[in-house]
């Protein structure tokens, strides 16, 4: 299914349609679970993990043979006000360091076999500084959103989504403020390493924002127009294209899932594809976890960004899959069970 909204009206709309969870999946995968060669809940979390794939793959058993990666990039106009360690520059470089597969990312995804792509949306052209005025335009936001929708692959089995973008996290942080309420001081953290005075400003910047921007109680899609950047207009849409398609996903950091609650503003239900890969140093990061109901796969003390968190996630997805799918079952194997 290619769509491609170009306006937030349309994308309304579209939430409208998402389509629920395939019941008669989960019910075969919950017939499946007890008969398994193994006690019940032996598995834990991986058993759920199988149920959820199953149930929004529509199918069992569920596969995770086709794992794609994506990675939307972008700059902000908000680095002007000092709240980035790094310059704008580093997000171009850094797509070329994943093109040339220098990057954790490449690494990752070679160790899982998972397809990589790397989106790039008009870097040279910084969003607008928010602190001044909206990021991007309602149709800027909405082109960004189309481009995420088209990059997924529909015949994938998961997808994880992460991001580049210096300065992102105060987007993340204005975006989480925005949604859920709160101080500054207790989302923002110091992304790509600012501290001190530093982080003092980059809080005191999106307190400042999050106030000029919510004047009107703007929903979740006028928030990441206001407050976003392309990259994480493209994560959402490419949430939204994988619910079309019945691709489960998975989150990566603190961005992505800013990017998510923006949609989960709009609509309650609209996340139930997806599973937290894991659980960031940015301090935000579990606190918006927790206010999205979502609860990391991993916690290994991780803030790259990039993807990596939802990578490796992916290994532990396609773990739980292959357990539930090939493992033998009690009369299959000849074992007896606790009936028996």
């Amino acid at each position: 299914m290619q769509i491609s909204p170009d306006t937030l009206t349309a994308i309304r709309e579209m939430l409208d349609t998402i389509p629920g969870p395939d019941e008669s999946a989960a019910a075969a995968a919950d017939n499946r679970e007890p008969q398994l060669t193994k006690p019940p809940g032996a598995l834990g979390r991986l058993e759920k993990i199988a149920r959820w794939a199953a149930t929004w793959q529509g199918r069992h058993p569920p596969t995770a043979s086709n794992i794609t990666v994506r990675i939307f990039a972008g700059n902000h106009g908000v680095t002007a006000r000092g709240v980035s360690a790094f310059p704008a520059e580093v997000t171009h470089q850094m797509v070329g360091n994943f093109a040339a597969g220098g990057a954790a990312i490449n690494q990752l995804c070679r160790t899982i076999g998972a397809h990589l792509d790397v989106i790039a949306l008009d870097l040279d052209i910084p969003t607008g500084d928010f602190s001044a005025g909206p990021a991007m335009s309602d149709a800027e936001t909405a082109e960004a959103f189309s481009s995420g929708m088209a990059a997924i692959d529909p015949a994938a089995d998961l997808l994880c989504i992460g991001e580049m973008g210096i300065g992102n996290t105060t987007s993340a942080a204005a975006l989480a403020m925005a949604i859920h309420g709160g101080d500054a001081v207790d989302w923002t953290g110091p992304g790509t390493g600012v501290s001190g005075d530093a982080l003092k400003n980059k809080a005191k910047v999106v307190a400042e924002a999050v106030i000029i921007h919510t004047r009107d109680n703007p929903d979740g899609l006028a928030l990441l127009a206001r407050l976003g950047g392309r990259e994480l207009a493209a994560m959402a849409g490419a949430i939204l294209a994988a619910r079309l398609n019945r691709v489960p996903v998975v989150l990566d950091g603190y961005v992505a899932t800013a990017a998510a609650a923006a949609l989960k503003a709009v609509r309650e239900d609209v996340l139930d594809h997806c599973v937290a890969g894991h659980v960031s140093q940015e301090p935000g990061h579990r606190r918006l976890l927790d206010k999205l109901s979502l609860e990391p796969i991993l916690d290994l003390g991780m803030r790259l960004g990039e993807g990596s968190g939802a990578a490796l996630a992916a290994g532990v997805v396609r773990a739980a899959v292959q357990c539930h799918g090939g493992m033998a079952t009690f009369a299959e194997a000849g074992v007896s069970d606790k009936d028996d």
